[in-house]
């Protein structure tokens, strides 16, 4: 019997108790299409790699997971964010045991997408909704066949080089072919986490900067009673809040009487829904009865405040529309989502501004989230980008740098001027790991000069070559001068080991540093940006990858004097050391970070810091009050 082993990895989340999201949707899918009842693959055993282990799992323990499992074949779901890190283990899951043949999947898998397809550490690419022709593939394979008239496959050749993909074929089979995932087992229900479905693919809208419009332009849903039985199934296995994959949601004919099935499931309210919609057509009965059903947050795309722009991009709509829509919706309690795109071609920084203030007059500026454009494989704007003059990363996140209106320093400014007008951060902010060793987890490693006697700590360090997906690395030099060099080389080492690991590097400092030792170790992290997690956020200067932070003692005047005299655009964080004891006499006027060492935090403590304090700016030592803070007051957690 043949293996296929799936991989789906997550979101990399800006904080270590942060949840992922990860539900492998995808990775599930294929494998219980390849197990459907009516027309089961024999010869071949499918199995999903499970977001408990993805979500962990360092790169080097992740690998060693694949390759003692031994699959004939692995599956690889690739999308926007784990892309890098999938192909990267994909190389070297297959230095280890050529014999395992990769195959990779997902938005990312285009014609249009040389960063994937001059990659080398996969044998099968396949491109477009795969459920179907995905079969075929793995038919073919079990069979031994050529794969030279395969539809939506490019395969590597003899000569190493990877063939053209075979015929494009549009997908238009049924959503009652393949059975759900959550029903074979392949994919768990856990109420900790947001449940993931589909009942419609494919999209009316032609968005020219959404893949959606390529991968299925014909609507398929499942109707009213077959996805009415699948939430069903999911309400008994204990799902808590589902989110509706339905690129448009209310798009889906029947949308009212639909509301009302999910209603009368849903009575008692036990689930919460998440959905995506476009404004028109939504009006004051049809919010009400998304609320019966149970929807508590629905997503609306404004997009661009410029009709002259929605226009050009096939967006459409009217922004008014929007609003209207949006206050309905707030108007029965539902929280929101608002999206607006900064560097659409024709847009300019003016009208960036314009949308803002836009939200704001209408009272919803609380639930805006202005992002910059990605310019996507597979969509129509990335094939216009040159005659658009779109200048983009040619790497994840593919974000755009530079617009015929846009030069690269509107674009940031943009943000920073939306952020201002909002108050608030729009980016995830890149949180560190600062708490305690525990030998339990290879989540902290220490590392003292050699003629330390912290014997017990320096036998973490010998071992941190391999840790969990976010770990920390805390460095205790004698001075940063004297112990650069080796700080620098450990530094190497260990993103050599694990390139695609979240590492906080933290320097524990007894002394002012020096300007020229603190660039160094910039200058080393920045050559190290090989990533889309560590370029995501370079436009503002911050790596969420590899995150350099400094810990300095209360009560040292030399070091709190040095950190006072920053202007706050450096791209390292400064964490002053304060006992449990202190909490009280914080100031919410200085803006600074805190490392909140032990345990005895009170209820008036712990109130203090949560009502005055900005919640980004203080961390704890304890794991139980870290992981408390990040899901009570930061809102971390799965739900």
């Amino acid at each position: 019997m043949a293996k296929i082993q799936f991989l789906q990895l997550p979101v990399p989340p800006p904080s270590y108790f942060a949840a992922t999201g990860n539900v492998p949707l995808a990775a599930a899918s294929l494998a219980s299409c390849l197990e459907s009842k009516e027309d089961p693959i024999l010869g071949i055993s499918p199995t999903v790699i499970p977001p408990e282990d993805t979500d962990s799992l360092g790169d080097l323990d992740l690998i060693d997971r694949i390759c003692k499992e031994g699959p004939d074949f692995l599956g690889l779901s690739l999308y926007l964010w784990n892309t890098e890190r999938s192909l990267y283990i994909a190389k070297e899951v297959k230095k280890r045991n050529p014999d395992i043949q990769i195959l990779i999947g997902g938005p990312e898998v285009n014609e249009d997408n040389p960063y994937v397809l001059g990659e080398t550490g996969f044998d099968i690419a396949v491109s477009g909704e795969a459920e179907h022709s995905f079969r075929s593939l793995m038919k073919g394979l079990l069979n031994k066949e050529s794969l030279e008239n395969f539809e939506n496959v490019a395969h590597r050749k003899s000569d190493g080089t990877l063939s053209p993909f075979g015929v494009s074929v549009p997908a238009n089979f049924p959503l009652t072919d393949f059975p759900s995932p959550y029903t074979t087992g392949h994919l768990q229900v856990n109420p900790k986490r947001s449940t993931y479905l589909e009942t419609v693919r494919g999209c009316k809208s032609q968005c020219t900067y959404c893949f959606y419009p390529k991968s299925s332009q014909s609507l398929r849903t499942l109707d009213i009673k077959e996805t009415i039985h699948l939430i069903s199934n999911l309400k008994e296995k204990g799902a808590k809040e589902l989110v509706f994959l339905d690129p448009t949601f209310n798009h889906r004919p029947g949308f009212e009487s639909f509301l009302d099935a999910i209603a009368e499931v849903n009575a008692d309210g036990q689930m919460t829904m998440f959905a995506e919609l476009r404004s028109e057509g939504v009006t004051p009965k049809l919010a009400t009865k998304l609320r019966k059903a149970g929807f508590n947050r629905i997503e609306l795309g404004l997009q661009s405040v410029n009709e002259e722009t929605l226009k050009r991009v096939k967006r459409y709509g009217s922004p008014h529309k929007v609003a209207e829509v949006a206050k309905m919706l707030a108007g029965e309690g539902i929280d929101l989502l608002l999206d607006l795109i900064i560097g659409l071609p024709g847009d300019t920084p003016d009208d960036v501004e314009r949308g803002i203030h836009f939200f704001l007059e209408h009272g919803l500026g609380e639930w805006v989230q202005a992002f910059p454009l990605s310019v996507l494989p597979g969509t129509s704007m990335r094939k216009d980008a040159k005659k658009e003059g779109l200048i983009f990363m040619p790497t994840p996140p593919y974000r755009i740098l530079e617009t015929p209106t846009f030069s690269p320093e509107a674009l940031r400014d943009s943000v920073y001027f939306a952020e201002d007008l909002l108050e608030r951060r729009l980016d995830e902010f890149p949180r560190p790991f600062l708490c305690e060793w525990n030998p339990k987890v290879s989540d902290r490693f220490d590392w003292y000069p050699d003629n330390s006697t912290e014997k017990r700590k320096v036998a973490s360090f010998q071992s941190m070559e391999r840790g969990t997906r976010h770990q920390s690395i805390w460095f205790h030099p004698e001075t940063l001068s004297k112990n650069l060099t080796q700080i620098l080389n450990s530094m190497g080492e260990k993103i050599e080991k694990e390139p695609f690991c979240t590492i906080d590097f933290v320097i524990e400092l007894g002394e002012v540093p020096k300007t020229k030792d603190i660039q160094s170790i910039e200058t080393f992290l920045d050559s190290k940006r090989k990533s889309y997690l560590s370029r995501t956020l370079a436009y503002r200067g911050e790596n969420l990858q590899h995150r350099l932070v400094f810990v300095i003692p209360r009560e040292m005047e030399p070091l709190r004097n040095w950190r006072n005299s920053l202007d706050g655009s450096e791209s390292f964080l400064v964490y002053e050391t304060i006992p449990a004891e202190s909490i009280q006499s914080l100031d919410p006027e200085e803006s600074h970070f805190y490392l909140v060492e032990g345990e005895r935090i009170t209820p008036k403590d712990w109130t203090h810091l949560k009502d005055t304090m900005d919640p980004e700016t203080i961390n704890f030592v304890s794991r139980k009050w870290e992981e408390r803070w990040s899901i009570e007051v930061l809102g971390y957690g799965e739900i």
